[in-house]
């Protein structure tokens, strides 16, 4: 039964030691792209309503959401999607700002995946959301953000996917399906099967300049030149006013010069049904999923009482950590490498020397020397824990003997050396 106690259920996990510090330390350097940026945190509930994100606000399917309910018999979720927890907190304390609001965030979703996905249930997400802007400049400056989040953390070799759904919106408009064949048609799509979207097609009572144009949809990916062709298979105007968005965002990205970032796709669909502009996501080499999933949701905040525009994005933490480790990319942290061990008759003068070299910004472990532990034994330990020093105080506490547990050498050193 003990052994039992000690595993995680699936789709969760421990972090610890330097995985953990580095983790840490890579959220913070995205965190400051974002904060130097003029974006301001914020952090929301582990838990909410389950209404904040049923399924007719475009969020998680309600199957894959962790449900419990208080002692009210209130309906309650983990939170599995920030954006519209975000988009309810904006409607509530900034309903009346008619001013863009710019919002950063750490957080954790979780989403009851399929244990055979493969997935984490438990993920850490960072990421921001620019409320209250419907231009292009703002699709820009959320998109050079990424990028440059993603370059903070140590990526080197990275894309950037954009798309637009209102390009797709626009030929179900000249289509006439209904629902069932728009979600059929929907992830088929977005799974690149050609096949299935030739035989769905084929099948719908659509002018055969339309069937052709959904053909080639999931082939209209590429490069910005590539994109534009796209504006010879439709006069649809939602759909041409699609590709007119995205090629003003790439005059945008040209200026922050992050151009050669982005590749683009106008057969990108979302899970998320609530996105209704640009979408992208970045893929790296390294993990099987992307790593950002964002884009525009117009729409959202109007469900929680503001009409107001928006667009965000999530970066996937977990994700992006397996990536940096598998193009093995070191992340630069401050490790504790010296330990203290005095003897109880020398804690005075250690506390003294562990405060001259906190004081200074070097970390330092205190460790009270037990009378039946060895001196070796210390060093082992030191050695396990990857301790690279050990300064070690004897019974007099006036000098200090500085072992340097990898190159092997010890040297004494007066204590007034450090104290001066």
């Amino acid at each position: 039964m003990a052994n039992k106690l000690l595993h995680t259920p699936d789709g969760v996990r421990d972090i610890y030691g330097i995985e953990c510090t580095r983790k840490a330390a890579v959220q913070e350097k995205m965190l400051k792209v974002f904060h130097l940026c003029g974006y301001q945190d914020i952090e929301t509930p582990t838990f909410e309503f389950f209404d904040i994100f049923n399924e007719s606000r475009g969020s998680v399917k309600a199957r894959e959401m962790f449900k419990f309910f208080d002692r009210d018999n209130h309906t309650l979720v983990l939170r599995p999607d920030e954006t519209p927890a975000i988009a309810r907190c904006a409607a509530k304390y900034f309903l009346d700002e008619d001013m863009p609001i710019r919002l950063c965030y750490i957080e954790r979703t979780f989403i009851n995946n399929s244990s055979y996905q493969g997935r984490l249930k438990e993920s850490s997400q960072t990421g921001a959301e620019l409320i209250g802007d419907d231009s292009a400049d703002a699709d820009g400056e959320i998109l050079a953000m990424v990028i440059r989040a993603l370059k903070a953390a140590g990526l080197t070799e990275f894309q950037v996917e954009l798309g637009e759904v209102d390009f797709f919106k626009g030929l179900l408009e000249d289509a006439g399906m209904d629902g069932e064949m728009e979600e059929a048609l929907r992830e088929l799509i977005e799974n690149k099967n050609y096949f299935g979207v030739e035989e769905l097609v084929r099948l719908q009572p659509m002018k055969e300049e339309l069937k052709q144009v959904f053909l080639k949809l999931p082939e209209l990916f590429g490069s910005l030149d590539q994109i534009q062709a796209a504006k010879e298979l439709t006069a649809n105007p939602r759909a041409l006013k699609a590709i007119e968005r995205l090629e003003e965002v790439s005059r945008i990205l040209e200026h922050y010069g992050l151009s050669d970032y982005v590749s683009y796709d106008l057969g990108m669909l979302s899970q998320y049904q609530y996105y209704t502009g640009i979408i992208f996501k970045a893929y790296t080499y390294g993990t099987g999923d992307y790593i950002v999933n964002g884009g525009r949701y117009d729409r959202l905040l109007e469900q929680f009482g503001k009409d107001s525009p928006a667009v965000g994005f999530g970066i996937s933490v977990d994700e992006l950590l397996l990536a940096l480790s598998r193009q093995k990319i070191e992340t630069e942290v401050d490790l504790v490498n010296t330990m203290i061990l005095y003897e109880q008759e020398s804690r005075e003068n250690a506390i003294r020397l562990a405060d001259h070299f906190r004081n200074a910004g070097m970390a330092v472990q205190l460790q009270l020397k037990r009378q039946e532990r060895s001196l070796e034994a210390y060093q082992a330990y030191a050695a396990r824990r990857d301790l690279n020093n050990l300064l070690y105080l004897d019974n007099s506490g006036f000098s200090v003997k500085v072992m340097n547990l990898v190159l092997g050498r010890t040297d004494e050193i007066p204590l007034s050396e450090y104290l001066k």
